[in-house]
């Protein structure tokens, strides 16, 4: 049996997306057109087309009928939801063209970001994962309207002059550690408020204390109860603030930016991140009416505004970390791809690092994302005879190798001549979910918690693995069994969709063969 469905509470045209994302990956598996399928089903191709976007109510009739000719379960009613596995037929080829789409972090910060405009935000092309859905499940909550487009791209969202602090969704809250860039949203408006503690990843100790240092300055403290993070807000912050970042992170720069914003009053950081999603959401907040002197530096000096009041609309940067796994899909494979829109100011570094292993690409001349501002390029990989870099890899703050796009490089190195050392310094125990490539056939030690040695070249072959609980080891996993010979199975990778969207779909799209089922 293939995919099953049971559906989850999200917005009200997410059923059909999600029973159309089913058909569309279930018809993949089978090696049938839509054409053909509609054949099977007695219906159109144009139908069929409708289905698989999720922009046509489908009968229980049709949607047997369809089940049937697929041989797969496509929905199922009453039963618990079952786990997500994929079978890899790997040791391909890849080829074609695929387009970068949205970032998921810069999507999850503008919607936490539009709290503070009592106006219209439309976010366009906005990221449609796991992720953003449990934020727009905690914004609706507290009584935020926010309506998707009927072609499930854009979001229009409505913030009420009172939100309804104690209906916060608790559950959807608690699997995020997203809802922590509400704090500084919120220190603009209430006095007092509470969050649920945040979950997400499981990436070893990650504390929350760098927010709270960054937010001490704008009178905020935190008092930690029973699984919630009190807070409470001080009245008399002074018009001129100076605050110093103890940690250059993404996410806690991007509160301390919130909070800047959302007073009357100038707020200079320091030791910013001036990340891709931190440069989203200063450029979001020009449109807000908000001055924002030295964005893409790590010193920002802000003029805020305690009441935001503009109609304003939005296209997210494309995500570098997407076109990271993008690339290395190609790479591991030995394939000649193109991958378009990638940002090309959030990936040089990485495409240096890959060009002193031996990788052989091409790349565009630049153009402008659909916000202005971002630079574009394509990127087209070849295949390329890779030898281990002379120094180890490691990642850096912006404008050094990204963080999220390390992983990577384990599977890359395990396909290079010779031994790498690969320094993950930021997460205490990723470094451990990447030992998992050893199940393919890769050669990868650990040193400790944070280091790796790779050994290469492999010679991959097909295993069954266990999904990481950590994002992109997880993917890099996935992308290790489209290198490796025979079939291989990746078991539970709900996890994956909290930062990809349709991603097997998409590789199928390039000639990957993979195969979602239940059991």
């Amino acid at each position: 049996m293939e995919d099953t469905a049971t559906f989850e509470r999200t917005d009200p045209a997410a059923p059909l997306r999600q029973v159309g994302a089913l058909i569309r990956g279930a018809r993949q598996g089978r090696k049938l057109t839509q054409a053909q399928l509609a054949e099977r089903v007695g219906t159109s191709q144009s139908a069929i087309n409708r289905i698989e976007q999720g922009s046509q109510n489908i009968s229980i009739d049709l949607l047997s009928r369809i089940s049937t000719a697929l041989e797969s379960e496509i929905v199922s009613f009453g039963e618990q939801k079952k786990n997500s596995h994929l079978r890899v037929q790997g040791g391909r080829q890849l080829h074609g063209t695929i387009a970068v789409r949205s970032s998921k972090n810069a999507s999850v910060a503008l919607l936490c970001a539009a709290l503070m405009n009592r106006g219209r935000t439309t976010l366009h092309g906005i990221a449609r994962i796991v992720e953003v859905d449990r934020i727009i499940d905690v914004l609706r909550s507290l009584g935020v309207s926010v309506v998707w487009s009927p072609d499930g791209q854009d979001v229009e969202i409505h913030v009420p002059d009172d939100l309804s602090l104690e209906s916060i969704d608790e559950d959807a809250g608690r699997r995020t550690r997203s809802v922590l860039m509400f704090l500084g949203p919120l220190l603009g408006r209430y006095g007092t408020f509470a969050l649920p503690y945040a979950g997400g990843c499981d990436l070893g100790t990650r504390t929350v204390e760098p927010h709270l240092i960054a937010l001490r300055p704008f009178g905020l403290s935190i008092e930690a109860t029973a699984g919630w993070y009190q807070a409470t807000v001080a009245p008399d912050v002074p018009e001129e603030l100076s605050v110093v970042l103890t940690e250059r992170g993404d996410t806690v720069t991007e509160n301390a930016i919130m909070a800047a914003a959302v007073r009357d009053g100038v707020t200079t950081i320091r030791n910013a991140s001036p990340n891709y999603m931190v440069q989203d959401l200063c450029f979001y907040l020009e449109l807000l009416g908000i001055t924002i002197e030295g964005i893409g530096s790590t010193t920002l000096r802000i003029t805020g505004r305690s009441v935001i009041n503009e109609d304003v609309d939005y296209w997210p940067s494309e995500d570098p970390v997407e076109a990271m796994s993008l690339l290395t899909a190609g790479i591991v494979t030995d394939s000649e791809i193109t991958v378009t829109r990638v940002p090309i100011e959030f990936m040089e570094i990485e495409l240096a690092t890959l060009g002193e292993m031996g990788l052989r690409y091409t790349r565009s001349p630049e153009y402008a994302a659909a916000n202005g501002r971002t630079r574009l390029v394509d990127v087209t990989v070849h295949p390329s005879k890779l030898h281990a870099p002379i120094d180890k890899i490691h990642p850096m703050p912006f404008p050094g190798l990204n963080i999220d796009n390390l992983p990577f490089f384990a599977v890359i190195a395990a396909c290079a001549e010779g031994d790498t050392l690969i320094h993950d310094w930021v997460y205490e125990g990723r470094a451990i979910h990447l030992t998992d490539l050893t199940r393919l056939g890769a050669n990868v030690r650990l040193r400790d918690p944070h280091r790796i040695d790779v050994s290469g070249p492999t010679h991959w072959s097909g295993a069954e693995v266990s999904c990481p609980p950590a994002l992109r080891p997880a993917v890099v996993i996935l992308l290790a069994m489209l290198a490796a010979k025979g079939t291989s199975v990746l078991r539970n990778v709900d996890i994956i969709a909290r930062g990809y969207e349709q991603l097997q779909e998409r590789l199928i799209a390039l000639g990957a063969s993979i195969e979602t089922f239940r059991d």
